[in-house]
């Protein structure tokens, strides 16, 4: 029976953010801003007249909040049946009854058209890339089906964020915010895989693909290791392909610090601070980085 009967607008509107993990938004968005900041400011050193648009700004908040909103909402109606079976997803608004999945794919459909829609109002790039874009966030979720890289299929959909919001500003590719999403991607699929250790017997029980399904879990610690190896690499490389001012290593050095510490929390033979290292840790490396980035960006 669905709970949404005698629920109130607040409470539903609650549903689908808890739907959606909106908190979660805290991982990709400041790199957005990051990419945002940086397109920004080579339009500026161009030369190109160039007044700040809040508008633009917030057109490309709502390409993430609407892409994002699809890629989980689908995830979650897609993933139902198993959710239901896993103790640890069985609570989950779709399998809870709190949200039906027609009520899910609904959501996911007006997102996503809203995304699209979003893109036709900032430039002609950014729509047609759309469609590509939102062909990566929601194929996401059929990749545990077939593939043990998932994990890189999600890091590429966030990915998207800092080379998605230069190009809403500036109409093209480059080098500077490539980096940043390179980053971005070793860093996702490194704490996907940490965050897949909860779902091990789970995922072999019923078929499903994973990193630590497939090498175990000390294995999937050392794959998720070398990839924020890559991640610290590519944070350091974009240092100095864009002549950071020293803010910059600062914000370098908390975010590597946080990379090492979720390594420090999860061990092997210890998996109890899993949350811990997923959502706090991550989330303390993403906002300070983000600060310390566009702090040096501005000064430099």
């Amino acid at each position: 029976m669905m709970g949404t009967a005698h629920t109130t607008p607040i409470d539903r509107i609650r549903h689908y953010l808890s739907l959606v993990k909106f908190s979660h938004t805290v991982f990709a968005l400041p790199f957005a801003f990051i990419g945002f900041t940086i397109g920004v400011l080579d339009i500026q050193q161009t030369g190109m007249s160039f007044a700040f648009e809040w508008g633009l700004l917030f057109k490309m908040l709502l390409c993430m909040v609407f892409a994002r909103s699809a890629a989980m909402a689908f995830n979650r109606y897609l993933d139902r049946r198993y959710d239901a079976m896993n103790p640890r997803t069985a609570k989950r608004e779709i399998p809870a009854g709190v949200i039906s999945p027609r009520q899910g794919l609904l959501f996911t459909i007006v997102s996503s058209m809203l995304f699209v829609v979003t893109t036709w109002f900032i430039n002609s790039l950014c729509f047609l890339l759309s469609f590509v874009a939102l062909f990566v966030v929601l194929f996401y979720s059929y990749t545990k089906r077939f593939t043990s890289l998932c994990h890189l299929v999600l890091g590429v959909g966030l990915a998207l964020s800092p080379i998605g919001a230069y190009i809403a500003v500036t109409g093209e590719f480059s080098l500077l915010p490539l980096l940043f999403s390179f980053s971005v991607l070793t860093w996702v699929a490194g704490f996907d895989i940490i965050y897949a250790l909860q779902d091990e017997t789970f995922d072999k029980e019923h078929n499903l693909h994973s990193i630590p399904a497939a090498l175990g879990v000390r294995m999937a610690l050392m794959v998720s290791s070398g990839l924020h190896v890559l991640a610290a690499v590519f944070v350091i490389w974009a240092g100095f392909v864009g002549t950071m001012h020293f803010l910059y290593w600062i914000g370098v050095a908390i975010y590597v610090s946080m990379l090492v510490y979720q390594h420090i929390l999860v061990k092997p033979n210890d998996l109890s601070k899993i949350g811990i290292a997923f959502a706090n840790t991550n989330g303390v490396a993403s906002v300070l980085f983000a600060i310390f980035t566009i702090l040096s960006l501005i000064l430099r």
